[in-house]
């Protein structure tokens, strides 16, 4: 089993990830940000210098991280900010040798408006069908967006979607309620969640927290398998069902990665805690797949 992870939670630098990577004696970082910037708003000479310190470090980048439709767009922003994002991932991609890009169904209006769906479904598949076309897999994310309101939304993305994938966030049901089910909403359930959409799913991220107190407040980050997100139990279906994508980390112990103030983020206690994360996941994959 190959693990990787979103090192800008160890490091805004480049030289930070890479060696956050390296001392877990791992080839894989899963990329994102660089000083704060996504991969593929940097400007071009900027990511040419990424790439080639990448190559001279034998890293490799199995999935890219992207802001495509994520949970800061808003449906009914102009669609073109999308496909301009598409056309300058691609060739990033390419460049980079990465066959998967995380992508999203756009933020979550409050629960009872206009959710705009079937504005969601075009724009999803244009998505999925301009990536396919360059040969990278388009998969998408149960975080705060339309898919991640229910297992039963994710599926339905699915169905009207063709050639869409999934990647499977452990901590994401945690901070979510379950829209599919009768009111009051109860929390989503991290493991039926993963058993609903596991046919689909091609990328498995590992966050592990407690529910927060109130729908809509930070829930309690913590190490893999201390919280309610089942990684254990994941980890051993996915092995059970013969999964064999990669497995990456996204720890959020240290800071919460959609802290806006920077300057108020320790980057050593994030490193650190990055590190830690790192070998208690090699632990608990080593036990699983032994």
């Amino acid at each position: 089993m190959q693990l990787t992870g979103f090192s800008d939670e160890a490091g805004r630098s480049l030289a930070k990830q890479i060696q956050a990577t390296q001392e877990l004696g791992w080839k894989n970082l899963s990329a994102r940000g660089i000083d704060g910037v996504n991969l593929h708003e940097v400007p071009q000479e900027t990511f040419d210098v990424i790439a080639d310190t990448l190559d001279a470090a034998g890293m490799r980048v199995p999935e890219f991280g992207s802001l495509i439709g994520n949970w800061g767009k808003k449906i009914t922003g102009d669609f073109d900010v999308t496909l301009a994002e598409i056309e300058r991932a691609i060739p990033r991609m390419h460049r980079l040798g990465t066959k998967l890009v995380r992508i999203m169904s756009y933020a979550q209006e409050p629960w009872g408006d206009d959710q705009q769906e079937q504005e969601r479904f075009r724009r999803m598949r244009e998505i999925v069908t301009r990536f396919a076309d360059a040969d990278i897999t388009a998969a998408h994310e149960n975080c705060m967006n339309w898919g991640g309101f229910s297992s039963a939304h994710s599926l339905r993305l699915i169905e009207e979607v063709p050639g869409l994938k999934l990647v499977f966030d452990t901590g994401n049901p945690i901070f979510q309620l379950d829209r599919s089910a009768a009111e009051p909403f109860p929390w989503q359930n991290a493991f039926d969640f993963w058993k609903a959409v596991r046919d689909h799913v091609v990328h498995i991220h590992i966050k592990d927290c407690q529910y927060p107190a109130n729908p809509g407040e930070e829930p309690i980050y913590c190490w893999p398998g201390e919280g309610e997100g089942y990684v254990r139990e994941i980890l051993s279906d996915a092995k059970d069902i013969g999964y064999d994508g990669y497995i990456a980390i996204e720890p959020h112990v240290a800071t919460v990665f959609h802290v806006k103030d920077q300057s108020q983020v320790d980057w050593q206690q994030c490193y650190d805690s990055y590190i830690t994360y790192g070998k208690k996941i090699e632990a608990i994959v080593a036990e699983i797949w032994k």
